[in-house]
């Protein structure tokens, strides 16, 4: 079976490279989708008898691990020295640096990658994470792994 539990949150970056827009700063309202696949427990009189997993519990580790570190930051690639020599010049900015540049595609793979260790540890094979989903735009967005 599969749950998923969908957040929100804003942050801004920019494409170095990019050849139209997305080459300036800019933000955007993210939404990320985690999706776990599992099945429900089946112990009786447990709190969590016929989930996978309780949302709220899903909500408490992709927050702490992901959320609060992104929500409100801007996210930008550590070899964009230009954007991070501007950024530096802004005091207590909260700037998230990555190894990688920050699209929709990359954003998703680190989300996947920051989240399901942190998954493995705590559910071991009773369940894992199946897929994050991140929406740049309601009409934009990136699934990793694929398929």
């Amino acid at each position: 079976m599969l749950i998923t539990r969908r957040f929100e949150f804003d942050a801004g970056h920019r494409i170095p490279n990019h050849e139209s827009h997305c080459r300036h700063l800019h933000g955007h309202r993210y939404v990320l989708e985690v999706t776990l696949r599992g099945e429900p427990v089946t112990q009786a009189g447990r709190s969590d008898e016929g989930m996978v997993l309780d949302f709220s519990a899903v909500k408490t580790l992709v927050q702490r691990a992901l959320i609060e570190e992104w929500d409100h930051a801007f996210l930008a690639y550590r070899g964009d020295q230009l954007l991070l020599d501007a950024l530096e010049r802004i005091p207590d900015h909260k700037t998230v640096l990555l190894d990688a540049v920050p699209t929709a595609e990359n954003l998703a793979r680190i989300a996947y990658e920051t989240l399901e260790p942190r998954f493995a540890a705590l559910y071991g094979e009773r369940l894992c994470l199946a897929r994050v989903r991140l929406y740049e735009t309601p009409n934009c967005w990136a699934d990793y792994p694929a398929g």
